[in-house]
């Protein structure tokens, strides 16, 4: 009986302020007992993590309350807060331009890069390997046009 009342205290206590340690203070229970109810007992945890989120919504609340009477009172800092974090024309935008030029890698820029993404990925993808094969087809088939243009052009 004890513990299931103190449990409750401890989340009346968690409502209030949603801080574990100091819900823990204020009934006397260590953060110890409190994890290891958590750990061990399912409905325990359930009701901790929605003491939780009622006292995160608490908080909230009270300090959209303060908010709103520091811009009553015409405070600018708190009415630049409110504009920036809820009205879309005030937020900060990040613009992002680029250059249309594109040039291409050269081959050791492209070691570069696939040694990079190697390291990133721990491997090369099924997809670089790929592309590798269908780049060096196309070469391929490149040279042998450019040399039927030459045998072309010099019969002429």
């Amino acid at each position: 009986m004890k513990k299931i009342k103190l449990q409750n205290q401890f989340f009346e206590e968690l409502r209030k302020v949603p801080i574990v340690q100091v819900a823990c203070e204020k009934t006397g229970l260590s953060r110890n007992s409190v994890y290891r109810w958590k750990k061990e007992d399912k409905e325990f945890s359930e009701k901790m993590d929605q003491a939780m989120t009622d006292g995160v919504a608490f908080v909230n609340d009270m300090s959209e309350s303060q908010l709103l009477t520091m811009i009553k009172e015409k405070n600018w800092s708190a009415i630049s807060f409110w504009l920036k974090h809820r009205n879309d024309n005030y937020k900060n935008k990040i613009e992002i331009t680029t250059k249309e030029d594109f040039e291409e890698l050269t081959p050791e820029q492209e070691k570069v890069v696939r040694e990079a993404l190697e390291l990133g990925s721990g491997i090369i993808s099924d997809n670089l390997k790929k592309d590798e094969q269908i780049k060096k087809d196309f070469t391929a088939v490149d040279e042998s046009n450019d040399q039927g243009q030459e045998s072309e052009n010099g019969d002429n």
